[in-house]
């Protein structure tokens, strides 16, 4: 979960694996680790990269599942006002087709 969501987070952002680990002060095989699953940070570094994206350790972690009631976020990072419409109108859309 760990490895799928902080590869998410880093190319919402746009950012390469180099360019992320000079921002947490680690080497970019870090990250490439942490991606591919082969590691985990340390306890410091993963408050580290869920303020640095401003998101929970649990979230990280894939504990945050269904905890909210059944409410879901989602991420809407980098897309225009018009793409966020057309997503809107898609959800109202299956509310209504229940």
């Amino acid at each position: 979960m760990f490895a799928n969501r902080i590869k998410y987070l880093r190319q919402s952002r746009e950012l390469s694996q180099v360019q992320l680990a000079q921002r947490l002060g680690v080497v970019k095989q870090s990250v490439s680790n942490w991606e591919n699953d082969n590691i985990m940070p340390s306890v410091e570094m993963l408050k580290k990269i869920a303020d640095f994206f401003e998101v929970s350790t649990d979230y990280l972690l894939g504990r945050d599942e269904n905890k909210n009631g059944g409410i879901f976020l989602l991420d809407v990072t980098g897309l225009t006002p018009l793409q966020i419409s057309h997503i809107q109108f898609i959800i109202d859309d299956f509310r209504s087709n229940r």
